[in-house]
């Protein structure tokens, strides 16, 4: 089958853009633009990665006893039941109930229709805890891979992340800082992951910038492991599920706004409950549901020209 194809070089890595049908069907990739859960339009690019991923530089495969908190050096616990400015409806606990090792290599993060401590949050007694990671002044990266195999949970009012932040948040704020959603689903629709960008000028609603990956023939994330990842570099966040890249962003799909991701970012970790997009659960969403995480993997840029610290 002969394909047209225009090659360029795009700050390091090559890309190609398809411009014939047939190559499009063939990478697996929709000629379609391609919008965020509620965001504009962005053309899709297949990016041809140069060579292999870099060497690993950060990992937690959760190796320990059953009932272990995470590692301590490697992850903070975030507290609170202040609706995380999502009017989310859990509080966060540093409670093993809510987050500890399996005793099989994994994380499980759970979140349970309880309150035995008695947590207050914002619209009065909390009704649900779960439990939020991040690795904020124990690890940051700026570009390479960042990948975690996990399977997710499911339900109305459920809503699983896997996610990074701009470090100089506490300086700059959110949105200017940079938000990075490498894995989102809301648990009404367990099928779909959702990876995006947030930042100055396309923080919310309609004009965030992102994509969304669905699995075939009637698959649920819910059902087994799948690996997310964000292949990253100056001016360049590509968005992959199990090894395929379904989006891919430059300062170009910005619209004129500021690019906030050449800078280090911290990982997150988390199940919420309820929310202004999932949704409050209902009558049919079972507790506890949990979200069981295999590994979080950090990679070094392929060809060099990342920074990590931890």
């Amino acid at each position: 089958m002969s394909v047209l194809r225009q090659w360029m070089v795009q700050l390091g890595a090559m890309t190609v853009t398809v411009v014939a049908l047939a190559a499009a069907v063939a990478a697996g990739v929709s000629l379609q633009p391609d919008r965020a859960a509620s965001g504009r339009a962005h053309p899709r690019t297949v990016v041809i990665p140069p060579g292999p991923v870099g060497s690993l530089i950060w990992a937690d495969d959760f190796e320990g006893p059953a009932g272990a908190a995470p590692d301590p050096a490697k992850w903070r616990h975030e507290t609170g039941g202040n609706g995380s400015g999502n009017r989310e409806l859990e509080y966060y606990t540093n409670s093993t109930g809510n987050a500890a090792l399996d005793g099989d290599g994994n994380l499980v993060i759970t979140a349970r229709r309880e309150n035995l401590a008695g947590y207050r949050c914002w619209y009065g007694t909390c009704q649900y805890t779960s439990a939020r990671l991040n690795t904020a002044g124990k690890f940051t990266q700026q570009y390479g891979r960042i990948e975690a195999r996990i399977k997710l949970p499911q339900g109305r009012g459920i809503w699983p992340a896997f996610w990074a932040l701009g470090s100089d948040i506490g300086r700059v704020g959110w949105p200017a800082s940079g938000e990075i959603d490498i894995m989102e689903t809301i648990g009404t629709t367990p099928n779909v992951n959702h990876g995006s960008l947030h930042g100055p000028g396309y923080s919310t609603g309609d004009d965030v910038l992102g994509g969304s990956y669905r699995l075939p023939d009637g698959q649920s994330f819910a059902d087994d492991f799948h690996t997310f990842a964000i292949d990253w570099s100056p001016d360049l966040v590509s968005f992959l599920v199990d090894g395929q890249t379904y989006q891919s962003l430059t300062p170009a799909d910005t619209d004129g706004s500021p690019w906030a991701f050449n800078h280090p970012f911290y990982l997150l970790l988390n199940v919420a409950v309820g929310g202004t997009w999932p949704g409050s659960p209902n009558d049919g969403t079972a507790f506890p549901q949990q979200m069981v995480i295999d590994y979080v993997h950090v990679y070094a840029p392929r060809a060099g020209g990342g920074t990590g610290t931890r």
